[in-house]
């Protein structure tokens, strides 16, 4: 009997279920999730979230990789029934991310017959399926018992603790975590110049947090960024250093004790960009601002970032820009060649509130 015909003869509750998560790295919890997904529908779709985000301690493995390491845990037969696509997440607005959730489900999900699909959310028991059953309400909820001892926090944690400590937990303790190809390939990737960067940021990420271990309570920080825009190009800075070497990021930094937000904006592009342009001109272009406050949005901890958007009178000369020596670049980059994945931190979001750019990368 072929596969149509088996497909014929199996009744499914479902026309489609739809399982949403990070998969950071995936493990055998989020398999068992799937293959109960499997059994109760003719056809699955997994969104991967976090998609085109660059890489980070939190997002170690891009959409690709993800979806191979997903991939290695099913037969042909059941990667057949599997869809897998990419989210791009859009902390700060929950209705652009709703949006892109339907339409990718819209775009993937096909009925049986004429009829409208019978739709699903999976999930696991104490996860985010209950959060998502609130956001998604013309859909079923179903939920699965979570598997217990598995967090791909830590399971992140024991990865990037130290080489050796790496290397003990992948030929031994991880097989409790993770199918055997996951081990494999996660185990290719500690061998690259990836895990190693990113081992840097921990090991600096560690020497911060030291410094702040008396304090008696845990440190919230302030930051401000500026979002400053003209004639189709928007101002960047390219860091130089751990975290996030080599990444785009908005031009800011912390506030000193005794300045308002606005000045400390103001002042970081005065004194580390030296954009020239007068400081009663960008106040007169000041358009917005927003505090930024999503838990995970930055290595350090918990920091929150106001940002202020200026948008400047269109011109075929944009300001001239003289960064201090020694600190990041910075550059103009023409809003087209935006990509999450060259940001650093929340920085495409926060972009994107103020100028709503698209959430679904296709569209890029």
């Amino acid at each position: 009997m072929n596969s149509d015909a088996v497909e014929s003869a199996t009744a499914y509750d479902f026309d489609c279920l739809v399982f949403i998560g990070r998969f950071q790295p995936p493990h055998l919890g989020h398999l068992a999730i799937i293959r109960e997904a499997l059994k109760q529908a003719r056809q699955v779709i997994v969104l991967v979230g976090s998609a085109w985000q660059a890489r980070s301690l939190r997002n170690p493995w891009n959409f690709d990789e993800r979806q191979v390491m997903i991939r290695s845990g099913f037969d042909d037969q059941d990667n057949q029934r599997l869809e897998i696509t990419p989210l791009l997440d859009a902390l700060y607005n929950d209705d652009v991310w709703v949006r892109d959730v339907q339409r990718k489900v819209r775009d993937l999900a096909s009925p049986a017959n004429a009829r409208l699909p019978r739709i699903g959310l999976i999930g696991a028991s104490r996860g985010q399926s209950s959060y998502y059953l609130s956001l998604f309400p013309q859909w079923e909820s179903v939920s699965v018992p979570l598997v217990e001892g598995i967090s791909a926090s830590q399971i992140r944690e024991r990865l990037f603790r130290s080489p050796g400590s790496t290397d003990d937990y992948l030929s031994t303790g991880a097989y409790h975590d993770l199918p055997p190809e996951v081990v494999k390939s996660v185990d290719r990737f500690c061998k690259g110049i990836a895990y190693h960067r990113l081992l840097e940021e921990q090991q600096l990420l560690d020497q911060y947090k030291q410094a702040w271990a008396q304090a008696p309570y845990p440190p919230i920080f302030v930051t401000v960024n500026a979002v400053v825009v003209q004639s189709g190009h928007i101002l960047l800075v390219k860091r130089t250093a751990a975290p996030g070497k080599g990444l785009f990021a908005l031009p800011g930094g912390f506030i000193n004790p005794h300045e308002r937000l606005l000045d400390a904006c103001l002042r970081e592009l005065r004194e580390r960009l030296r954009l020239k342009v007068p400081e009663p001109v960008l106040k007169g272009s000041l358009r917005g601002q927003r505090l930024f406050d999503e838990p995970h949005r930055s290595w350090r901890g918990r920091t929150l970032a106001e940002a202020f958007y200026f948008a400047l009178r269109p011109d075929q000369q944009l300001p001239r820009l003289k960064p201090v020596k020694g600190g990041d670049h910075a550059r103009w980059v023409a809003l087209a060649d935006l990509e999450p994945e060259s940001l650093f931190e929340d920085h495409f979001f926060i972009i994107q509130n103020f100028l709503g750019l698209p959430a679904d990368l296709g569209t890029f």
